[in-house]
């Protein structure tokens, strides 16, 4: 029977710590959230000498004292879940900030293994680490590891089997000073008084938590029977002077160990240093992150057209097959109208969805999105969003639903409002087939640039309305924004293809359970009552459609577009499957259907993807806003300004274009 080791990942943020559990699990791998908090949790398998590795990759975290949840969620999982063993991944170009989570790591008497990561990077600038003596001054395995290639993995796994079967494990502790010592003393023999904390916590640890003035362990503390006697320590001293005492020791501990095993060589700019000019620079930063973006979009629609035209010839034969050869008739309209219609229309658009998130994944793991979060900061601070607001923003492009979860990393509790109620604005990957679908049909020439308008329309709407909300319903002064930058790297094609994989696998298990589920229901509303046209008048989604057709004829839309956006709202492709649905023309497929409506042109088909970009979040994301402000105030405000600027914005847009294209 094979020994099971469960590995908790840590390390600060940009250290490459994804790319090391992607290195080590492989395909192997599950994306979840923490029990009672929507942060996500990745875990993967890993299997060496007879071991299987369960490894979870925690949130990145700059030390043990928990600012936001996703460092109280990493913290928490070493605290009490007792993983069999820690690796912290260290950024060994920039190992004196790193060595700091080590220091704090060290005195939790947990089993530790260091994985030195991106040792090949730190010995081209000639800055190479003695990981061997490194291991003997910190009295820890460390290990050279390049993610990137694979190296060192083995290495590393082989460590983690030793240290997990070595034990007792003692603390590796800084010494703070007689005055500090003395009140960590004191502090270890009240907590000893209270049986639940020392059974669960090492003492010395949660003494100088609580000197640094952590209020999460000050609220374990609170209610026991040591707190009366903690609380008479810490009401006679300065927890902030003493903080800031403890950290200048720790970093007097890592600055003595630094010249010992590195040498470091001094050039008076690198090759990173000279990109950096020009790509952070203030005047050409946001044009070259425009530009990049555009090029992406172009790029999308260029290389997956030819992959487009195939599977859309596969989906419309296969519905003509259907509709020809199954009897009877409701069930071959179910199947080609219906699922074939419907999830098929979806589907064409894989091809699009698979290539963006590749561009992304590669722009990702260079470097290059960390920058543009840094050029984004101050034109961000000026409008009253926090510089880290652009992170989740960033990750809206992805999804809204992990994009509002990780506002987590933003301590400012207006700041973290501010940034989830403008983040729907973001345009996520779920929005893009629609955009395709429109934009490919009715702008066949610009359809990348339209696609690129849109985005930056989203930022645009994000950004003016966290202007308005900061001088209105949320004031105050947004939180600066300090973030590492990490080095450039070359993406490795097996990362790349991961991270792509990862992101767009989501998109084909929806079309294969809540788009399908969406485009049934809508076939059953096209289909009854018995005896009716398809899709007509007299269906049940005809008549809903006529209902709610006046509040969308401004815009151009007809009581199909206004049916597709109803459903919209459990997941944003379904309009595209909806449509699919109720336009299921036999051998015509969607596109050539929507050009041969009299209906649509191609303002209209601008106003409606400036809806579809701005209207309400879907269902999952609404859960998500609903669980992280507590609020119902907040959701149905985030639902009504959703919809009240999408519908001004769309009439704009598309009565403006109706000007110059000849009519809505």
């Amino acid at each position: 029977m094979k020994r099971e080791i469960r590995i908790a990942l840590t390390g600060n943020p940009n250290v490459g710590k994804t790319t090391l559990f992607n290195a080590l699990t492989g395909s192997r791998q599950h994306v979840g959230n923490w029990p009672g908090v929507t942060v996500e949790k990745k875990t993967g398998k890993a299997s060496r000498n007879g071991c299987e590795f369960e490894v979870v990759d925690l949130p990145g975290t700059y030390s043990l004292t928990a600012y936001s949840a996703d460092e109280v969620v990493a913290r928490d999982f070493i605290l009490d879940e007792k993983p069999d063993v820690v690796v912290q991944v260290v950024d060994a170009t920039n190992l004196e900030r790193n060595l700091y989570l080590t220091t704090q790591l060290a005195e939790l008497r947990t089993p530790i293994v260091v994985a030195l990561n991106m040792a090949d990077m730190a010995e081209a600038q000639g800055d190479p680490i003695d990981y061997r003596r490194l291991s003997a001054f910190l009295e820890i395995p460390v290990v050279r590891t390049v993610g990137t290639r694979g190296e060192g993995l083995q290495d590393l796994l082989d460590a983690a089997i030793r240290e997990a079967e070595t034990s007792p494990h003692h603390e590796h502790t800084i010494g703070y000073g007689n005055e500090v010592e003395t009140l960590i003393a004191t502090l270890v023999d009240a907590l000893r008084t209270d049986a639940d904390l020392s059974g669960r916590y090492p003492l010395r640890w949660l003494a100088v938590k609580l000197l640094e003035g952590d209020e999460n362990v000050l609220a374990m503390v609170r209610g026991g029977a040591a707190f009366p006697r903690v609380e008479g320590v810490l009401s006679s001293i300065d927890a902030d002077e003493y903080e800031a005492a403890m950290a200048d020791k720790r970093y007097e501990a890592i600055s003595a160990v630094l010249p010992q095993v590195r040498k470091a060589s001094f050039r008076e700019m690198s090759p990173s240093d000279m990109v950096d000019r020009v790509v952070t620079d203030r005047y050409l930063g946001i044009p070259i992150f425009l530009a990049l973006m555009w090029g992406a979009f172009e790029l999308t629609f260029t290389v997956a057209t030819p992959f487009m035209t195939a599977i859309d010839t596969v989906v419309a034969w296969l519905a003509e097959f259907v509709a020809g050869s199954i009897e009877p008739a409701w069930l071959a309209s179910l199947l080609g109208d219906g699922i074939i219609g419907g999830v098929g229309s979806v589907l064409i658009f894989l091809p699009n969805i698979f290539i963006l998130f590749l561009i992304l994944a590669i722009l990702e793991d260079s470097g290059y999105l960390a920058r543009a979060a840094f050029i984004m900061d101050r034109p961000l601070y000026a409008l009253g969003l926090p510089g880290k607001s652009f992170v989740p923003m960033l990750v809206g492009f992805g999804c809204n639903v992990p994009a509002i979860m990780a506002t987590r990393s933003i301590e400012g509790e207006k700041d973290r409002l501010l940034t989830i109620l403008v983040n729907p604005f973001m345009s996520c990957s779920a929005r893009l087939p629609v955009y395709i679908l429109f934009a490919g049909v009715f702008f066949p020439e610009q359809a990348g640039s339209v696609v690129f308008f849109l985005y930056v329309l989203g930022i645009a709407v994000a950004i003016a309305s966290a202007k308005l909300f900061r001088s209105t319903i949320l004031p105050g002064e947004a939180s600066p924004f300090v973030m590492e930058m990490p080095p450039y790297r070359i993406p490795t094609a097996k990362t790349a293809l991961l991270h792509m994989w990862s992101r767009g696998s989501m998109y084909i298990r929806k079309a294969g359970t809540i788009i399908l589920a969406g485009v049934l229901v809508v076939w059953v509303l096209a289909s009854f009552p018995f005896g009716v046209e398809y899709g007509g008048a007299e269906s049940f989604a005809g008549m809903i459609g006529h209902v709610l057709e006046p509040l969308v004829a401004p815009l151009g839309f007809d009581w199909k577009v206004a049916v597709a956006l109803i459903f919209g709202f459990i997941a944003k492709e379904i309009v595209v499957g909806s449509l699919g649905t109720l336009y299921g023309t036999g051998e015509e497929t969607l596109p050539t259907a929507l050009l041969a409506d009299p209906g649509l042109s191609a303002a209209t088909a601008l106003a409606l993807m400036v809806f579809v970009l701005l209207y309400t979040p879907c269902v999952a994301a609404l859960g998500v806003i609903r669980k992280e402000t507590g609020s119902w105030k907040w959701t149905g405000f985030s639902v009504a300004y959703g919809l009240v600027v999408a519908w001004i914005l769309a009439f704009v847009v598309g009565h403006g274009a109706g000007l110059f294209m000849g009519g809505m």
